[in-house]
């Protein structure tokens, strides 16, 4: 294991940062069909961490079963991958305080299905990535059959198979494929998303110093309206808690940068 508290420490000594992101699809990550580079909205604000720091980037794909495993086990310092705060996930691993955005699941069913609310499925078997935190909710709430997957890909193809009645993952990606021509035959029928949650920055247990640098980061963004400019030019449309974080902030004493 990795010293706790060392990680500032480690960063600043290699003058380089590992990053967790998931590249699960537009808007969050995706490869450059060209430069094989990652892209996307995780990509982006590893870069501005990494800006901020004054050191280099170094991004690590993770996928929703290894994330964890790889910020214990110090392969990456930092998780900016799709993993809004639960308390299960609090007792494991300390977070950035301050959320750079709020995230809800949605259900990506077939059309005709008659599935019209969440209650809808009950005992109907539903796709999703493991790790995620729409089972709890959809098995404690509403009943459903869960059928976990290694990644968003493999779920989103078990749907079109025919496995499940719905997949349920990030709204922002859900509501992307709907411009797809590819999803035609899908729908978002459900009219709200699945507990929406605040999506942090996590690092591992005991890690105070590198979480009071980045929570002063967060913070900063929202002062400045970046992460608001960040969503819009990535297509992650920002949510009303961002633009809520934004007026709760935007008086704040700039961040001065530190040498």
């Amino acid at each position: 294991m990795v010293e706790a508290d060392a990680t500032l420490d480690r960063i600043n000594e290699r003058q380089q940062v590992a990053i967790g992101v998931i590249l699960s699809g537009p808007p969050f990550g995706t490869l450059d069909p060209l430069t094989r580079e990652p892209q996307g909205y995780n990509v982006e604000l590893a870069k501005g961490i990494a800006e901020r720091l004054g050191v280099k980037l170094e991004t690590v794909s993770v996928l929703a079963p290894n994330r964890v495993q790889f910020l214990q086990q110090g392969k990456v310092e930092l998780l900016v991958a799709n993993m809004q705060f639960t308390e299960e996930r609090a007792q494991i691993l300390d977070f950035v305080p301050t959320p750079y955005e709020e995230v809800g699941g949605a259900a990506l069913i077939r059309k005709g299905a008659g599935i019209a609310r969440w209650e809808d499925l009950k005992e109907q078997p539903v796709c999703v990535s493991q790790g995620s935190n729409f089972i709890k909710p959809l098995t404690e709430t509403y009943g459903a059959q869960i059928k976990a997957f290694r990644s968003q890909s493999e779920s989103l193809l078990a749907l079109r198979g025919g496995s499940c009645v719905a997949a349920v993952h990030v709204s922002p990606t859900m509501h992307t494929l709907l411009g797809d021509a590819e999803w035609s035959g899908y729908e978002i029928p459900l009219p709200t998303d699945l507990i929406p949650s605040p999506s942090v920055i996590w690092v591992r247990k005991g890690e105070h110093d590198v979480q009071a640098k980045l929570d002063a980061i967060v913070r900063d963004w929202h002062r400045s309206g970046w992460l608001i400019a960040l969503g819009e030019r990535t297509g992650m449309h920002p949510s009303a808690a961002l633009r809520q974080l934004h007026e709760q902030h935007k008086n704040d004493t700039p961040l001065v940068a530190q040498p």
